[in-house]
């Protein structure tokens, strides 16, 4: 069994390494994994560390529970919790010099960088048919808790704009009782940096057995929201449990949102363009 310097400095190295000898196979096999990639483990998707390890996803959550941990969410927060000391550690022995820069540096590349990683993410033949699919709904519905619930929001008011008939649900409670009411001619986007926001992929679960297409917008290709999709759109920015709402996976979310509108602007030029003049009218009064 391979340890790699970061995870035999780490608390949750030596709590894998505790509990090793008393594991099944399979779950050496990811205690494994974690040990020897854990920088890399953090940003993986249960279902991309059961592939990397090659067992089931139930090999994955059984691990977490040997070692003390509630599930696979707790087990990346303590990952995190532990890299984040580790470089804590690093960037304290460095220079203060230049701090200032390197910050607004970091925090540029890191968004230019998640809008670069979308585009390489993004595959036209599915853009072209989720464009299609939404031309032809009868209602267009944004599901989204935290972050990804504002994302929701932002997403109904450009659709409104161009004339969609669109709304964001981000109450967990209400996304269940609207999925419910929805049928085949409605399309659901779902949206989700981690792929396994539980809430939105529950109200999922729910419009998809009513019927309704659905559409989901995730960082993770394998994850339990692309199970459920019917056409999937990966984006950039991701992003451990610490950095929840990180503004480089908001901004990626926002820029296949704005690629979703644009196109259907631009299949119906015409009727967009009177849409937007009528929307900008209907709150000119509220403008000083």
């Amino acid at each position: 069994m391979m340890e790699v310097q970061t995870a035999s400095k780490s608390r949750l190295g030596g709590l894998i390494n505790s509990y090793y000898p008393s594991l099944t196979k399979s779950e050496q096999k990811v205690a494994s994994v974690v040990l020897e990639q854990m920088e890399k483990v953090l940003y993986y998707s249960v279902t991309d560390l059961a592939d990397v390890a090659e067992v089931g996803e139930t090999t994955v959550l059984r691990f977490c529970r040997k070692i003390g941990l509630k599930g696979y969410q707790e087990f990346k927060l303590a990952i995190a919790k532990d890299l984040s000391s580790i470089n804590h550690e690093k960037e304290h022995n460095k220079s203060e010099e230049n701090k200032p820069a390197s910050l607004v540096a970091s925090i540029a590349n890191n968004t230019k960088n998640a809008i670069d990683e979308t585009m390489n993410k993004l595959n036209q033949e599915t853009l072209d048919g989720i464009i299609e699919l939404l031309l032809k709904a009868k209602s267009i519905q944004f599901f989204g808790v935290g972050t990804s619930g504002l994302t929701a929001l932002d997403a109904k008011n450009r659709f409104l704009r161009f004339g969609f008939r669109s709304d964001a649900v981000i109450d967990p409670h209400l996304q269940s009782m609207t999925a419910a009411t929805l049928g085949q001619e409605d399309v659901v986007i779902g949206l989700s940096v981690s792929g396994s926001t539980k809430d939105t992929i529950d109200s999922l679960k729910i419009a998809k057995e009513n019927g309704a297409k659905i559409i989901a917008i995730t960082y993770y290709a394998r994850s339990p929201i692309t199970k459920l999709a019917d056409l999937v759109m990966l984006s950039g920015g991701k992003e451990s449990p610490l950095e929840g709402g990180s503004l480089a996976a908001k901004i990626a979310q926002l820029f296949v949102i704005d690629l979703l509108c644009t196109g259907l602007a631009v299949k119906q030029k015409e009727y967009s363009l009177s849409m937007k003049e009528k929307t900008a009218r209907a709150v000119i009064e509220k403008i000083y």
